[in-house]
């Protein structure tokens, strides 16, 4: 039985992945650095340090930790003034963790940075649904590497023992996922699954293991979700 649930951030909660593909091309650009959208979406679970990484190495330009800073913090910088006007959230999402925050507690593990993730939660007016946050800065592996959920959970067992109540298992997590490298993540870690075509489609999910694959999250409640993973 599905006891907590966790979320991953960019493309299920925040329909931003066009904008942050955007956003690092207008500043890899100034730094002599090509990326194309297969570049981008190739590098899906990736934290921001690894994926500069990976688009200077493609490049075959050397890149010094001065540009590596510089890249991140003005990506970051780009990507929320294409917020500026509306945050890009996907429909219902707001109303659908907060239907399931009054059952199950929540986390959120994302491999965006803190800055990025307090910034979008504050403006949705989610900040105080999630009793635990990973993101890029509590982990030395990126997704599908299944640390970030594994540390997750430890989270969660955490306030769970502070309260004097038994610790969950993996098996009784529920990852929400719009990527193979977030499914294979959870599915490492011995979580289940319920991945979103937001932003790959169906069979690459399917493919990477998710138990269950929709096409909005609009299209589920509470119960709904109980009946299907309980």
């Amino acid at each position: 039985m599905i006891q907590a649930i966790l979320f991953d951030f960019n493309g299920v909660i925040l329909d931003d992945e066009p904008l942050q593909m955007k956003a690092y091309q207008e500043v890899l650009r100034s730094e002599g650095v090509t990326l194309t959208e297969q570049d981008y979406y190739s590098a899906l679970g990736m934290d921001d340090v690894a994926f500069v990484r990976a688009a200077f190495v493609r490049a075959g330009v050397e890149l010094t930790d001065e540009q590596l800073q510089r890249v991140i913090e003005g990506k970051t910088a780009k990507h929320r003034e294409l917020m500026k006007d509306e945050l890009p959230l996907f429909p219902g999402i707001v109303t659908f963790i907060k239907a399931l925050a009054r059952k199950y507690p929540l986390g959120l593990v994302s491999m965006a940075r803190r800055t990025e993730i307090d910034y979008a939660l504050a403006r949705a007016g989610l900040a105080g649904y999630f009793g635990v946050l990973i993101s890029a800065e509590d982990v030395d592996a990126h997704k599908p590497d299944p640390f970030c959920y594994t540390r997750a959970l430890e989270l969660l067992n955490v306030k769970r023992g502070e309260a004097q109540v038994l610790p969950l298992r993996p098996e009784e997590c529920l990852v929400i996922e719009d990527a193979p490298p977030g499914v294979r993540a959870a599915l490492a870690a011995g979580m289940r699954s319920l991945a979103v075509t937001n932003t790959v489609g169906e069979q690459a999910l399917r493919e990477a293991g998710a138990d269950v694959v929709t096409h909005s999250l609009a299209d589920w409640t509470v119960d709904a979700l109980h009946h299907v993973f309980d």
